[in-house]
C-alpha cells in the first residue's frame, strides 16, 4: 500500500485558530473588565470626595461679616474608611486659607463654578486625588466666594486596582481555558461527518464499489461526488478488464487447440523417427503454452472476480458430480478411476459458481495429470462444522517440496518436471477458497502414496 503523505491536521489547525481567537477575546475581556472596574472605583472615590467637600461647604456660615466654619466630623470620617489613605482639606476665602493645609494646591479658576473640579496631582511626595467645591456665602453686605478643597491619597484605589487586575486575570484565564475546551469539542464535532464518511468507505469490502449514499454536509458533497465518480469509472474499468480476459482466454485457447490437433494429424502421417520426435516436441510445447496461457488467464479472471463475488445459491454435491462427469473422459484415457463419495442429501452453499467450478476442476485435473495409469482418485464431500471437499490421488505426491509454499504462484513439486504444468492450479484453488471464507489444506495421502488436497468451506 502506498503511504499517504500527511501535511498538517485540520483538527489541529482548527483548534489552534479557535484557541487564538479565544486568547484575543480573553485579552479583550481582561482589558474591558479592568477598565470598567477601575473606572467604577475611581468614580466611587470621586463621589465620596465630592460628598465630603459638599458636606464641609454646607457647614459654612457668616458671623459679624466674616465666614465661619464648624468642620463636621462626618465629612472627613467618610474618607478615612477607605484603606489607610491620608486626607487633606483646605477652605479658601478670598485667596486666604480659612482652615486646613495652606500648601494644598487650589485648582485654576474654571468657567463653570457650579461644577465640582476634580484633579490628580502630586502633594507632599504622594499622588492625591482632589476635588474643589465653591460656595457663595452672604456676609451681610456682600457675597463671598468660598472654595472647599478635599484631597485623598490613592493607596486604597491602587489596592483596589490590584485586586481588580487579579480578578480580571482569573476571569480571562478561565474564559480562555473554557473557550479552548469548547474549541476542541467544536473541532471534534465539526470533523465527525468526515470521520463517518471515511469509516463508511473503510468498512467496505474490496469488491464494494457502490456509490456512497449518506447524509453529508454541503461542504463534503463535492468530495462524495468525486469519490462516487471515481468508483463508477473503476467499476467500468474492472468490467472491461474481465470481459477482455474472458475474450482473451477464448481467443488464445482456440488457436492453440487447433494447432495441436493439426500437429497430431501430421504426427500420425509421418514415418520418419526424427520428424515424429520433432512433432512430439512441438505438441508438448503447444500443450505447455496452452495450459500456461489458459491458467494465467484463469488466474487473472479469478483475481478480478474475487474482488467482487457474484454469489448465488448452489448445491456443492451437484457441482462435484458435474465436475467429475466432465473430467471422466480425460481420466478414462489414462485408465484412472474416479470414486465419488458424496451423499444424495442437499449441500447448500452461497458462493460464486464460476470460481468454485474453476477451483475444483483445477484440483481434479491436477490429480488426473499427476496420477499414473490404472490408479484411483477419491473425491469425497462431507459436512460437519464445515464443508470438506477432499481430492486424494495415488500419484507422485509433492516430493520434498515445502507444502506451506506450494500454493504460491508457479510453485510445483520437485518431482514433476517431466509433466506439463504451470504451477497455478493450487494458487487458483487457494485464492477461491479464501475469497469464500474458507481455506485450502494440502497433505500427503493418508491412505498411501500420493497427495491429498482439501477445500474447506464454511457452512454458514
Amino acid at each position: 500500500m502506498t503511504p499517504t503523505l500527511a501535511k498538517g491536521s485540520i483538527r489541529r489547525r482548527l483548534v489552534l485558530q479557535l484557541a487564538g481567537i479565544a486568547a484575543l477575546l480573553s485579552l479583550a475581556l481582561f482589558l474591558v473588565v479592568r477598565a470598567v472596574a477601575e473606572h467604577a472605583a475611581e468614580e466611587t472615590q470621586d463621589n465620596i470626595l465630592a460628598a465630603s467637600a459638599t458636606s464641609i461647604a454646607d457647614a459654612l456660615y457668616s458671623e459679624r461679616g466674616f465666614v465661619r466654619l464648624e468642620l463636621p466630623y462626618s465629612a472627613l470620617s467618610m474618607l478615612g474608611t477607605i484603606s489607610e489613605d491620608r486626607v487633606f482639606y483646605r477652605v479658601v476665602v478670598d485667596d486666604e486659607t480659612l482652615t486646613g493645609y495652606d500648601d494644598l494646591p487650589a485648582p485654576e479658576v474654571w468657567s463653570d463654578s457650579r461644577k465640582n473640579k476634580f484633579s490628580t496631582l502630586s502633594y507632599r511626595g504622594e499622588t492625591v486625588r482632589s476635588v474643589a467645591v465653591t460656595r457663595a456665602v452672604s456676609t451681610g453686605s456682600q457675597i463671598t466666594d468660598v472654595m472647599v478643597i478635599v484631597a485623598q491619597t490613592r493607596l486604597g484605589l491602587e489596592a483596589i486596582s490590584t485586586r481588580i487586575t487579579a480578578t480580571a486575570t482569573a476571569v480571562g484565564a478561565g474564559f480562555f481555558l473554557v473557550a479552548t475546551a469548547l474549541s476542541l469539542l467544536a473541532a471534534q464535532t465539526a470533523l465527525l461527518p468526515l470521520n463517518r464518511l471515511a469509516q463508511s468507505v473503510a468498512r467496505r469490502g474490496m469488491a464494494d464499489l457502490r456509490p456512497v449514499v449518506t447524509e453529508t454536509p454541503a461542504e463534503l458533497i463535492p468530495l462524495v461526488q468525486s469519490l462516487n465518480s471515481f468508483m463508477s469509472r473503476l467499476r467500468a474499468s474492472l468490467t472491461r478488464s474481465e470481459d477482455f480476459i474472458t475474450e482473451a482466454a477464448h481467443r488464445v485457447r482456440t488457436p492453440l487447440a487447433t494447432v495441436r490437433t493439426q500437429a497430431e494429424v501430421v504426427h500420425r502421417r509421418q514415418s520418419g523417427a526424427a520428424d515424429k520426435k520433432a512433432l512430439r516436441e512441438m505438441i508438448r510445447a503447444i500443450d505447455e503454452s496452452s495450459r500456461s496461457a489458459g491458467q494465467l488467464l484463469d488466474h487473472a479472471m479469478v483475481t478480478f472476480r474475487t474482488d467482487h463475488l457474484e454469489t448465488s445459491d448452489i448445491d456443492l454435491g451437484d457441482m462435484i458430480r458435474d465436475i467429475c462427469d466432465r473430467l471422466f473422459p480425460t481420466a478414462d484415457l489414462k485408465d484412472i478411476q474416479i470414486n465419488l463419495d458424496c451423499t444424495d442429501q442437499p449441500m447448500p452453499f452461497s458462493g460464486d459458481p464460476i470460481l468454485l467450478q474453476n477451483a475444483l476442476r483445477n484440483i481434479l485435473d491436477n490429480a488426473i495429470k499427476y496420477s499414473p495409469a490404472d490408479s484411483v482418485i477419491t473425491v469425497r464431500l462431507t459436512a460437519n462444522g464445515s464443508y470438506l471437499i477432499e481430492f486424494a490421488d495415488q500419484g507422485r505426491g509433492f516430493g520434498d517440496a515445502d507444502l506451506t509454499q506450494i500454493v504460491g504462484r508457479f510453485e510445483r513439486g520437485s518431482n514433476v518436471g517431466d509433466i506439463v504444468g504451470s504451477g497455478l492450479g493450487l494458487t487458483i484453488a487457494d485464492e477461491v477458497a479464501r475469497a469464500h471464507g474458507g481455506k485450502l489444506e494440502i497433505s500427503e495421502n493418508k491412505g498411501g502414496q500420493g497427495a491429498c488436497v482439501t477445500v474447506v468451506l464454511p457452512r454458514s
